[in-house]
């Protein structure tokens, strides 16, 4: 699905972790290269612009990035820097296999911890078939896996990170989400709480794509509508994740034995399954996943699960400061640099006033 390929090359701090992951040497070295390698390749986009035989198409999308970057930098307060100036062409070379896993009966992340980033609920490999060797270990260990490609790289700021040309391939209100996404990220980073970093970016890529489009484009333009559309799709998404995971964590904590609870949670998957194929067809065309065609287990949740966590409470942080996107981003970064421990819990009790205001209405 489409969804799918965005969600995959948002991966944050894969590089940043594979560069530090310190006692591999060679795991290092081929980190070390591929950023080099991508960073040396870098050309100016206003560079690309001047070709007289640019496709159109690409010249949409090379223009949008230089315009959302302004936008992300004047209207919504986000550290833009230079990053997005340039573009980097990339290839097979420089795929990343993501490697997750949980326990089987916890929708608690296995964790990697390295150095600057702290605990990451993934990691990188250059091979695939390293991955699957990783992945392999860790079941026969008793843990639910999953492996998945990502072809991006996010350094959160200690370069000024290229658009890589695999992006190209998305539709306009796409790329604009993925470029907001990510000058969050470059905005603000909570070291070891990556489901606060990536659904808060989440939540501002897509209502900041939203925003950009119809600043720019007018409120019923039909990038604007559509860019709507994938910010409501997201907060579908987040309530049938909120709801499936509370299925889950009851039969986790029923203390069930273990043949039992693996037995009863092949039949939640099911359901689970059956549910997202009912509300698959009311999600913006941009905003659909493969929850309905991929076996499920608790580490293939948690990669939705990371990027999709309360979206509702981002939501309700909006409303209370009426419609003020750039507000609402400074908001969130204030709530969890005062509260690091549970942002989440922070940013609930911040929007209680706003939904008891909403359900007297």
């Amino acid at each position: 699905m489409r969804r799918a390929a965005i969600l995959l090359p948002q991966l944050l701090i894969v590089v940043v972790s594979v560069l530090l992951a310190g006692c591999d040497v060679g795991y290092l070295s081929r980190a070390g290269y591929e950023e080099v390698r991508i960073l040396w390749r870098r050309q100016p986009i206003t560079q690309v612009l001047d070709r007289p035989d640019l496709a159109p198409d690409v010249r949409a999308r090379l223009e949008t990035v230089l315009a959302v970057r302004k936008f992300d930098e004047e209207h919504l307060g986000e550290k833009v820097g230079g990053a997005y100036e340039t573009i980097s062409q990339v290839d097979q070379g420089a795929i990343v296999w993501v490697l997750m896993a949980a326990w089987r009966d916890s929708l608690t992340p296995y964790t990697w911890w390295f150095p600057i980033v702290g605990n990451v609920p993934y990691r990188g490999y250059f091979h695939k078939s390293d991955a699957e060797a990783a992945a392999a270990k860790l079941e026969a260990a008793g843990y639910d896996t999953y492996v998945r490609p990502a072809v991006a790289f996010s350094s959160l700021g200690f370069f000024n990170d290229p658009l890589l040309s695999n992006l190209l391939a998305l539709d306009r209100v796409e790329l604009a989400g993925v470029i907001t996404h990510e000058l969050f990220h470059r905005t603000y980073f909570l070291a070891s709480d990556i489901m606060f970093d990536e659904s808060a970016a989440t939540w501002v890529g897509s209502r900041g794509a939203w925003e950009f489009f119809a600043r720019t484009e007018g409120p019923e333009s039909a990038d604007a509508l559509a860019a709507r559309g994938v910010y409501e799709s997201d907060l579908k998404f987040s309530r049938f994740l909120q709801n499936e995971e509370a299925r889950l964590l009851k039969l986790y904590a029923a203390k069930l034995p273990p043949a039992e609870v693996l037995r009863q949670r092949a039949a939640l998957f099911r359901s689970i399954s059956e549910d997202y194929a009912r509300l698959k067809p009311s999600l913006s065309g941009l905003e659909r996943f493969d929850l309905d065609q991929q076996p499920l287990n608790n580490a293939v949740l948690l990669n939705y699960l990371i990027y999709f966590h309360d979206s509702e409470n981002f939501a309700a942080l909006e409303a209370q400061h009426q419609g003020d996107v750039r507000a609402t981003i400074r908001a969130i970064i204030d709530l969890a640099k005062a509260n690091p421990n549970d942002p989440f819990f922070a940013l609930w009790q911040a929007t209680q006033g706003t939904r008891t205001a909403d359900v007297k209405r």
